[in-house]
């Protein structure tokens, strides 16, 4: 029997091993319709209709300069259209193009078909276990960046005021 070390060094390259093969298939479903994955993902958000760009390179950890290349090219594809946003003319309202709504209609149901080829008929019990664990340890994974975050920026404070 392994043992504990030997487990969860197996769980972690199952884990990246996973989130590889996302990622590959993210940017396989994107290429379909002539996209990359970050393309993709604006382009998701603002079909939400609740996309403010500084909000979405934070979340991405992405560049306000880089979100904004990413629309110019959206908007040079014509699947987004900007427009003064009401109640404050120092913003920019984003929405999908109908050309923009076709491409998000043949993403999802491209996405849909993956997803009935592969998680369809998985076994139930399974996939509640596997959707748990996840969660939890999604949790943790947050919790401890956070916490390590934290960490680093109390160090840097502490050498700034002893400087």
């Amino acid at each position: 029997m392994a043992s504990n070390g030997d487990e969860i060094h197996a769980a972690i390259a199952g884990l990246q091993r996973l989130a590889e093969a996302f990622g590959v298939r993210r940017a396989q479903l994107a290429a379909e319709v002539g996209l990359t994955d970050h393309q993709w993902g604006v382009l998701e958000e603002i079909a939400t209709e609740h996309f403010m760009p500084s909000m979405f390179a934070r979340r991405r950890h992405s560049s306000a300069a880089a979100v904004s290349k990413t629309l110019r090219q959206l908007h040079e594809k014509g699947l987004i259209a900007a427009q003064v946003a009401k109640g404050d003319a120092r913003q920019r309202a984003y929405g999908l193009t109908p050309t923009g709504v076709q491409v998000m209609s043949r993403l999802r149901k491209s996405r849909q078909k993956a997803i009935a080829d592969i998680w369809a008929d998985l076994d139930g019990h399974e996939l509640k276990t596997f959707s748990r664990f996840s969660q939890q340890l999604a949790d943790r994974l947050e919790r401890y960046a956070e916490r390590i975050g934290n960490e680093e920026q109390n160090g840097k404070d502490a050498v700034r005021k002893s400087v």
